[in-house]
């Protein structure tokens, strides 16, 4: 590379992200340091030829700093791509080997939605095996642990699925109609084309896989897992509308500026929208222009997030950093920023225990929330009027 160890710096690494204003493809460079995509399977991958000893060491770092931060517990994200079923086995070896399970730590699965990619290479042959490859190791691991104890173990900590990529891609939809006219895609094994499925059709069939093990998992006992997905971060609304029909909960959610009709479903439903400001300033909205003031303010149950910190923030508390930068611009009171952590809580994917330990019983004691009564009774009367006033009309009509 002709960089030596007195040649590097921030600006060498090149990592932060500046110039990607609507510019995702240059985002996604970012990732390699020094723009050196051997460096990135060096340093930042899971399975390469050292078992992903560095970043191992790099997140062993950051989980001793967790421990000096009394009340910093986190959800981190690790990628499975779908090409292989050996993925699940090759992660859960490095976290089991690298003794990487923490009482602070729990991790979310983000699957790209990179199917073009993996079917222009060859390496898979239908959507259907990019499904297989997801999900059937969970499923052979939940009907018998013994068969990968690591997995069996690291799944104990895993709180959900993700699911990203860039939406402001167009989508290509392949419709073809049927005898009465109705549109239709093709099934998972009928998939073998080289674009990507629309993005509801990604939402359908992780939902519907999620839920077979899910009800395999609870049957026998065993922790659940949410789908979370990227989500209106850009792109078509029906992205959202996907989302609002399968999704548990979402991360961006600025598209629903947008539509005011599905913004009150989201509103009546109460679903859970981790907002990233910062990040969105970096990619496709400018700070001013953010709604989540105007969501939080009507009700939504938004909260604050980080989003790759590393590449789009500037200090070593990122989510200190995003409710500094969202309380000075927009003004927001202490009961406020209370309340938005409150929101963060309960929408976490962390174990109930944890919720009622910094919450209190039912989530509402003030003593561990400071947020008032009167602003929660507010919330749930203005919440339940509309619900009520929903039911009249339909009833009366």
């Amino acid at each position: 590379l002709h960089i030596t160890a007195y040649d590097l710096s921030i600006d060498t690494l090149d990592m932060h992200a500046n110039n990607t204003f609507r510019r995702f493809d240059r985002f996604n460079l970012k990732y390699n340091p020094a723009g050196q995509s051997r460096l990135r399977e060096i340093f930042l991958k899971t399975d390469n030829v050292i078992g992903g000893k560095y970043l191992a060491e790099i997140t062993r770092e950051v989980i001793n700093d967790l421990e000096a931060g009394k009340y910093q517990l986190v959800e981190w994200r690790v990628s499975i791509y779908g090409r292989k079923a050996s993925e699940w086995e090759s992660l859960a070896k490095w976290f089991y080997s690298h003794r990487l399970a923490h009482q602070n730590v729990r991790w979310l699965i983000q699957i790209p939605r990179l199917y073009n990619i993996y079917r222009q290479g060859g390496e898979i042959r239908s959507f259907s095996q990019m499904m297989y490859n997801i999900f059937a190791p969970l499923i052979a691991v939940t009907l018998d642990p013994l068969s990968d104890p690591p997995l069996h173990y690291f799944l104990m900590t895993v709180l959900g699925l993700d699911s990203v990529d860039d939406e402001s891609r167009p989508e290509q939809g392949h419709l073809s109609y049927g005898t009465s006219g109705e549109t239709k895609l093709p099934l998972p094994d009928d998939w073998t084309l080289p674009d990507n499925p629309p993005y509801g059709y990604w939402m359908y069939y992780m939902y519907s896989n999620l839920a077979v093990l899910n009800q395999l998992r609870a049957s026998r006992g065993m922790n659940t897992f949410q789908l979370r997905p990227h989500c209106g971060e850009a792109g078509d609304i029906d992205h959202l509308i996907s989302s609002y029909l399968l999704a548990h909960q979402i991360n961006h959610g600025i598209q629903l500026r947008k539509n005011s009709s599905l913004q009150y479903l989201f509103y009546l439903s109460q679903i859970g929208i981790a907002m990233s400001p910062l990040s969105n300033n970096k990619l496709f909205l400018d700070y001013n222009k953010n709604p989540f003031p105007k969501y939080f303010y009507q009700g939504l149950n938004v909260s604050l997030s980080t989003d790759d910190p590393l590449m789009l923030h500037y200090t070593k508390d990122p989510l200190v950093e995003e409710y500094s930068v969202a309380t000075q611009v927009w003004k927001l009171s202490s009961t406020d920023q209370c309340e938005i952590a409150r929101n963060s809580v309960i929408q976490s994917g962390w174990e109930r225990r944890y919720k009622v330990y910094y919450l209190g019983k039912d989530y509402n004691d003030i003593k561990e929330t400071n947020v008032p009564d009167i602003r929660l009774i507010y919330r749930k009367e203005t919440l339940d009027t509309e619900i009520r006033a929903i039911d009249l009309i339909s009833t009366n009509h």
